[in-house]
């Protein structure tokens, strides 16, 4: 989903503040209820304007080409090597006897 432009956030912003002040003021409401639906409607008037404001046709052009010159799928990268430099092999049952050599009072 790509971002908003600057032009709808300060479109959809404008809405909301004046169609609300507007309403707040022809309907002289003075209930909690009568504000929130107010306040509601006019966040629905905004953010129906901030989607309708068409997007600038040099971002448009911008990301067609992006998506052009992009590969389908990315290229694979190599295996990175684990610390040791190898892959560290299971841990086998010790036989009766032999100890193992703890690296803190938690380890096993």
């Amino acid at each position: 989903m790509p971002r908003p432009t600057p032009a709808q956030l300060v479109y959809g912003s404008a809405t909301v503040f004046l169609s609300t002040l507007v309403m707040l003021l022809l309907s002289r409401t003075e209930t909690g209820i009568g504000v929130a639906v107010i306040a509601l409607a006019g966040l629905g008037i905004g953010v129906l304007v901030a989607l309708t404001v068409p997007m600038p046709l040099k971002s448009r052009a911008r990301r067609r080409a992006a998506r052009a010159d992009s590969p389908a799928a990315p290229a694979a990268l190599p295996p990175r090597p684990s610390p040791a430099g190898r892959i560290p092999s299971a841990r086998v049952a010790q036989p009766a006897g032999a100890t193992e050599a703890r690296v803190g009072p938690h380890a096993r």
